[in-house]
């Protein structure tokens, strides 16, 4: 198979061809469902956004621009989805069944040689981190993912999150006062 650029999968798959859309989702469904489980802080609600974005790519091929950025389109369906579960999940609350959402990939990195204390502290750190992020509200809660998790410029968390670069660097500013508030136990001085 040839590395085509999104650009001209979606164009493949827009004129009738849908092995484009195996290669579109092989490509992007790691990334996608990263941001999502960073979002919804759940693996299952992350798989499943990640499925029906996919699905509606699928069902609005033909409305994708061109020259558009398919990252950027594609993310922007994964948000509003995952806005959209997060307003319905407000309005119909249930409780868990599930213990501490863990990492995407289940794992914590850390130090070669560490002491059982230092695992604690890091672990602890984490679990901070995720919280004190959790805690944001929406949208600087969204700046933050796509920055610091997605490594999304200004311009990219702008056109996803459909609002100006300036606007997305003042959330990220604001969500950073807060973190640093939040975790300022763990930050050195």
């Amino acid at each position: 198979m040839t590395a085509d650029t999104d650009e001209v999968l979606m164009g493949a798959l827009a004129g009738g061809d849908d092995r484009a859309l195996n290669q579109l989702m092989d490509r992007w469904q790691g990334p996608l469902r990263g941001f999502l489980h960073r979002y919804t802080q759940n693996e299952h609600d992350a798989l499943d956004l990640a499925q029906e974005t996919f699905v509606r790519v699928y069902q609005h091929r033909t409305r994708f621009r061109t020259g558009a950025r398919f990252s950027t389109w594609m993310f922007q369906i994964g948000l509003n989805l995952a806005r959209s579960r997060a307003r319905w999940q407000k309005r119909h609350p249930t409780d868990s069944l599930d213990g501490e959402p863990g990492t995407p990939d289940g794992r914590i990195d850390l130090p070669v040689e560490t002491t059982p204390a230092d695992d604690l502290l890091a672990a602890e750190m984490v679990a901070a981190v995720k919280t004190a992020v959790a805690a944001l509200p929406t949208d600087l809660r969204e700046a933050v993912i796509f920055s610091e998790y997605e490594e999304k410029s200004h311009a990219e968390i702008a056109a996803i999150a459909r609002t100006t670069p300036k606007a997305i660097e003042t959330r990220l500013y604001r969500a950073r006062q807060q973190l640093r508030t939040a975790l300022g136990k763990y930050l050195r001085t």
